[in-house]
């Protein structure tokens, strides 16, 4: 979690409440950190962070928007914004699905 905050300070978030959230609350068995959080000007972002070797496709597009729709019924909010940290390849067509959501991805995270 400290270098998730980290990195996300270098990029200007700064949180005043930020917590975890297991996969397996949300259904899924897929290896991924979720993350909610609250910045000081009360917004509330999530956050997801993906490691994989594989390219992120389409259909790893699709599999987090559903992660993120079950996100906003658990915490019974909606998030102003929605984060993507990922490490590895991301295909241009999820890149253009996700931003077309309103998602920011950031690929260089480490």
């Amino acid at each position: 979690m400290k270098r998730v905050t980290e990195f996300l300070g270098m990029k200007g978030f700064i949180f005043s409440n930020f917590k975890n959230i297991k996969p397996s609350q949300l259904e899924s068995k897929k290896k991924i950190e979720i993350y909610s959080g609250c910045d000081i000007k009360n917004h509330f972002i999530s956050i997801f962070v993906v490691e994989q070797k594989a390219r992120f496709i389409l259909k790893n597009a699709k599999e987090l928007e559903i992660l993120r729709d079950r996100l906003k019924l658990l915490e019974d909010h909606n998030f102003k914004q929605n984060l993507l940290l990922i490490k590895g390849e991301i295909c241009s067509k999820s890149i253009k699905e996700l931003q077309n959501d309103n998602w920011k991805i950031y690929n260089d995270f480490m």
